[in-house]
């Protein structure tokens, strides 16, 4: 007989391998990262794309963190050109008018000797800070589309204050002027009366100047968008100062002419009494005289007064077009500054005339204007 086998205990399965979980897939998809025969090839194509890419000098293709099929985005992309405002081309285009004009006027005062009187230095202060505003306006639109700097964009803006406030400040310095020549006629051409003009268009440009240099020192809103005014960078608080010396101005002119239209029709008067009669010549000349200090003072006050009102009424988050609109018929008084101020006169008729032909016309007849001729 054969023995029975020896009893065997049973032994259980050996346990399964310990295997990490893994996660679940996206949804999306498997990684084109991730190693595998099929990943592979995608992960391979997505490098070589990017290598292509930046061997051609275009931005680095950034991928998603996800991977996946979501598109693609650029790490950096070049600066777009400014869009070209209209608004700012038209202030160009005045200020280019208003230097050509105002060039024509110093280059006929510093041709002509005899231009020398205390006037025609107020003329010609006049025109030279229209120039300069001229210049100005047409540096800003270059700065503004071609270099783009908080530096230039300050000392643009401080250029354009200091020569609007001498444009200004030289009008009223004109105004006194022909004042001071009706009220103290017979003194008028005295050394002393030439040492005031001086002494007024030394005061004006410095303090023009001053004004200009403010936003250059630090009064500006670089870095405090919350003070900005309706022009930045300057600040409420500029404008604010910049419109009340305006209206200041304003009313000083509107008394001083005034007064001058008192003085011109009472030597009017006095001179038909004389005469024993009133003449109808006698109306016309003192209609049109008053018809001309209105248009003076109406051209000055219709240009800068909205502009003057707005930068103390407006606020920074109103629509841009609202400053445009304001702005630009203020330019439009140092346009017309030189037709009132220069054109009009006979003696730099004279001197255009000889500027531009070379010879003095004898047909045609000019007189000697002086300061009082309105």
């Amino acid at each position: 007989m054969r023995a029975p086998p020896p009893h065997r205990r049973p032994t259980a399965a050996p346990p399964p391998p310990h295997r990490r979980p893994t996660a679940a897939p996206a949804a999306h998809g498997p990684s084109p990262l991730r190693r595998g025969p099929r990943a592979a090839p995608a992960a391979r194509a997505a490098m070589e794309a990017a290598a292509a890419l930046n061997e051609s000098g275009a931005a680095a293709p950034r991928l998603p963190a996800g991977g996946g099929n979501s598109s693609l985005e650029l790490s950096s992309r070049p600066p777009a050109p400014a869009a070209l405002n209209p608004w700012d081309v038209m202030l160009c285009v005045s200020g280019t008018a208003i230097a050509c004009e105002n060039a024509l006027v110093v280059a006929i005062i510093c041709y002509s000797p005899a231009l020398r009187t205390p006037m025609f230095v107020l003329v010609g202060s006049l025109a030279t800070a229209d120039l300069l505003a001229g210049l100005g306006l047409i540096l800003n639109f270059v700065f503004q589309y071609v270099i783009r700097s908080e530096t230039v964009s300050l000392l643009t803006v401080g250029f354009l204050v200091a020569s609007f406030a001498a444009s200004v400040s030289s009008l009223l310095a004109i105004t006194v002027d022909r004042y001071l020549s009706l009220y103290n006629a017979l003194t008028y051409y005295s050394e002393r009366t030439v040492l005031c003009i001086h002494t007024m268009l030394a005061g004006a440009w410095g303090v023009s100047l001053c004004l200009g240099l403010l936003p250059v020192l630090g009064w500006n809103c670089l870095h405090d968008r919350t003070s900005c005014s309706v022009v930045r960078p300057l600040t409420k608080s500029n404008v604010t100062l910049l419109s009340a010396s305006f209206f200041l101005i304003f009313l000083i002119m509107l008394h001083l002419y005034i007064e001058i239209c008192k003085i011109v029709c009472r030597h009017a008067h006095q001179i038909a009494l004389q005469q024993h009669f009133l003449t109808a010549s006698h109306y016309v000349t003192t209609k049109k005289g008053v018809s001309t200090l209105a248009i003076i003072l109406g051209t000055f006050g219709a240009s800068w007064l909205p502009f003057a009102i707005y930068c103390v009424v407006g606020d920074p988050d109103y629509p841009s077009v609202y400053t445009y609109a304001t702005l630009l018929p203020a330019t439009y008084n140092s346009m017309i500054n030189p037709i009132i101020y220069a054109y009009r006169n006979q003696e730099i008729q004279r001197s255009m005339w000889v500027l531009f032909c070379g010879c003095f016309q004898a047909k045609v007849s000019f007189r000697s204007r002086s300061p009082s001729d309105v």
